[in-house]
């Protein structure tokens, strides 16, 4: 292991940390997300606020040196099934286990709260997300969707057991 990595929960009042690097995910990797900079650039306070609620939690992952967050990721609980999303960290940051920091969160959560097993989309061209997953114990599920943001580009499906 490298240099420790904080991860911690993201409150509703951290709303513009996570405007600022959500929009810097989107523009950095626009084919890594559902939507796009263009829609979540005009987002108000509200809207971003409104993205919290008690089926859902992300977390900031942080380096010793850095005052912003190197990453971030999220879990969306629908119909019981927990599910990663909004995962990204920093080009600067890759390579110094910020990803597993923030999937170990991810899971911690998913666990604590009873789920058997949690569950996400990543791009199937995004290779470096998949060997981060395959690390952290995901396999391939055998579905596949299209992209929301771009239709194009085809998503697979990942599942850990807790």
């Amino acid at each position: 292991m490298g240099a420790m990595v904080l991860v911690r929960a993201v409150s509703p009042d951290d709303w513009e940390t996570m405007r600022d690097i959500r929009l810097a995910a989107l523009q950095e990797a626009p084919s890594a997300f559902g939507s796009t900079y263009a829609r979540e650039a005009a987002f108000t306070e509200g809207q971003w606020r409104g993205r919290f609620s008690d089926r859902s939690v992300a977390f900031f992952a942080y380096l010793p040196e850095a005052a912003e967050p190197a990453g971030v990721a999220g879990v969306y609980v629908a119909d019981d099934v927990a599910d990663v999303v909004s995962m990204w960290v920093r080009p600067s940051a890759r390579g110094r286990a910020v990803g597993e920091a923030l999937i170990g969160a991810t899971i911690d959560w998913a666990k604590a709260r009873g789920h058997a097993d949690l569950m996400l989309w990543v791009t199937e061209s995004n290779v470096a997300a998949r060997r981060l997953y395959e690390r952290c114990d995901f396999a391939l599920t055998g579905e596949r969707q299209p992209l929301p943001s771009d239709p194009a580009l085809p998503e697979v499906r990942m599942r850990r057991a807790l």
